[in-house]
């Protein structure tokens, strides 16, 4: 029968469990199988099912992590000797019930569970650190107390060779450089097998008794333990104890091993991390250099709006802003605005699609106590509160016809009236207007005046959708990064490879409000400081496929002629024509999307 063995958060006693059902339920819950008091446990965190000849591990509470064998999982088949995490609560899962004190093994029991306890803390140590010299050090003293080392060495791969990053000793002091002595014969035995070594006395051992380092260094008991990450060495842990040989045994082995499968994993998150943070100073940099106040971006598209921008700003002339939802069109009214001579005046905003049209002439003009039911007092407008400044009426295509002829009205003789009274007051307001739709159009089905139209639209900034704006989309994500991660992360987070390229990919129909909202939401649930696609919901099952050339190249054909097609009202002849191809291409390519339909 399949067991757990229990080691609980608050390091006590071990318990043992055996998997006698189908379903074992884990939580801090009563009604579990297996209740976890405390130590970070949901009331429902996991269970382990037994399917098919399978035993496997599962959460049952999305916020619950399990960690298996020191790498997250939402679930796991679970092999014999695989080592759980459950908040706090260490498990290790057994195919065969050996029971709590295996036959044979009861003089050595207290020393293992002593090294489960030690791995437990190790654990939970490793993920609160996220600064690479605070981790690494973490790593060797934890080592040190658990082997009972005199001395721990981490070396990481560079150039090919083992390079030692941190050096500790028993006292948890950091090793000055000429105490620093490993031996490269040893070093480059387990760089080159890949596999763990233990020396037991290296002065007499065959294979190294007649190396330079070992003499020289007189070395005794040495462990060497390779750090493996997704298929690559990152490099070692080595062990040294000078005064006692036979000092490691195959037991220690198997559990810093262990340590070392879970340092692996966080270590090689942390040095991408602290890889890509090296550049940042370098990025911040270059941000500033593509920034327009608060408004960032250097693409071409967006070059061009900054020039508009500085040339209409020092003028009165209306300005209307059209781009889809989420562009940012607040941010270019509001940067009209600061560069305008107005600069110190109000800067009033109205969204025209947020307010019942009952109440949006109150808004806008002001009214009178006793104007209508409610109006118990004489209250200012939007436009005389904008007074000498500027008043940006976002969603303008949202306005109801009723009301844009007073609007029309109010700009040409520059003054209002308030909603209940009949004295006009003398406003001096310049307008900024935006609308995700576009207004022309709204213009020739008649949900939008003409004449207030071209009143607005003197001069247009169209602003380009996110997903057309190139490399603006990871500088945006890396300084949204840079601002609410202290705040929503407690640290700072970077954007990994794989990441990188999954936003380049991504289609972005909310533009930059959706891609800020999937950045606060990657640095709450990012572990490691180092973000990954999944952190921000954009798995490869959810970005659109990269496509053969010849299937992109038909793709962007059939969409070519479709757009030609709209502009002369499904004209065949006269899209032939203005495309230079044979009026039959164009029948053949409507015969085919009718059959497609």
């Amino acid at each position: 029968m399949a067991t757990v063995i229990v080691h609980p958060a608050d390091l006590g006693a071990a318990r043992l469990v055996h998997i006698d059902r189908r379903l074992v339920h884990f939580g801090s819950a009563a009604d579990n199988d297996v209740v976890l008091d405390g130590g970070g446990a949901t009331p429902h965190h996991a269970h382990i099912l037994f399917e098919r000849g399978t035993f496997t591990i599962a959460s049952t509470d999305a916020k619950a992590d399990v960690v298996i064998n020191g790498k997250r999982r939402k679930s796991h088949k679970l092999s014999d000797g695989d080592v759980v995490v459950l908040g706090q609560h260490l498990l290790r899962f057994s195919l065969y019930d050996q029971g709590l004190v295996p036959p044979g093994r009861e003089a050595s029991f207290e020393g293992e569970a002593a090294y489960f306890r030690a791995f437990h803390r190790f654990a939970n140590r490793l993920m609160n650190a996220y600064e690479v010299p605070k981790l690494l050090e973490t790593l060797l003293d934890e080592l040190i107390d658990i082997s009972g080392a005199d001395k721990a060495f981490l070396l990481l791969i560079e150039d090919g060779a083992g390079r030692v990053r941190v050096a500790r000793n028993v006292d948890r002091q950091t090793l000055e450089e000429q105490d620093v002595a490993v031996s490269d014969t040893i070093v480059g035995r387990v760089l080159e097998t890949g596999e763990p070594l233990i020396v037991a006395d290296a002065l007499t051992h065959e294979d190294f008794k007649s190396s330079h380092s070992v003499v020289n260094l007189k070395l005794c008991s040495v462990m060497c333990v390779p750090l493996k990450a997704r298929g690559q060495t990152l490099g070692l842990f080595y062990l040294g104890n000078d005064n006692v040989v036979n000092h490691f045994t195959t037991d220690l082995l198997e559990i810093i091993a262990l340590f070392a499968s879970t340092a692996a994993q966080i270590l090689s998150n942390a040095l991408a991390r602290e890889e890509l943070l090296a550049h940042v100073a370098d990025l911040e940099t270059a941000a500033a250099d593509r920034r327009f106040g608060e408004i960032i971006g250097a693409c071409d598209a967006m070059r061009e709006i900054y020039k508009k921008i500085s040339r209409v700003a020092t003028t009165d002339i209306s300005v209307l802003i059209e781009g889809e939802t989420g562009t940012g069109k607040e941010l270019v009214a509001r940067a009209v605005h600061q560069r305008s001579n107005r600069a110190k005046q109000p800067f009033v905003v109205l969204n025209c699609g947020a307010i019942p049209e009952n109440l949006l002439e109150s808004e806008l003009f002001g009214h009178v106590r006793g104007a209508f039911t409610g109006a118990v007092s004489t209250q200012q407008g939007k436009f005389q509160a904008a007074a000498g400044g500027t008043l940006f009426l976002d969603e303008v295509g949202e306005m109801p016809l009723s009301l844009q002829v007073k609007i029309l009205r109010a700009i040409q003789e520059k003054t209002v009236i308030k909603v209940g009274d009949t004295r006009p007051e003398q406003v001096d307001i310049r307008i900024v207007a935006a609308t995700n739709k576009r207004l022309a159009d709204e213009v020739k089905t008649g949900r939008f005046r003409e004449d207030l139209y071209y009143r607005l639209n003197v001069i247009t900034l169209d602003l380009p959708p996110l997903r057309e704006r190139g490399e603006d989309i990871v500088l945006i994500a890396r300084y949204l990064l840079a601002r609410f991660g202290p705040e929503l992360g407690g640290r700072e987070a970077v954007l990994s490879a794989d990441a990188i390229r999954a936003l380049r990919r991504w289609r972005w129909p909310g533009n930059i409000r959706e891609l800020e909202n999937r950045v606060k939401k990657a640095i709450v649930f990012c572990d490691s400081g180092v973000i990954q696609p999944a952190d921000l919901d954009l798995d490869d099952a959810q970005l659109e496929p990269i496509l053969p050339l010849s299937e992109a190249r038909e793709q962007w054909q059939r969409e070519y002629i479709n757009t030609v097609l709209a502009l002369h009202d499904g004209n065949r002849t006269q899209t032939a024509r203005v495309l230079d191809v044979d009026p039959r291409t164009i029948f053949r390519h409507l015969e085919r999307e009718r059959d497609e339909a």
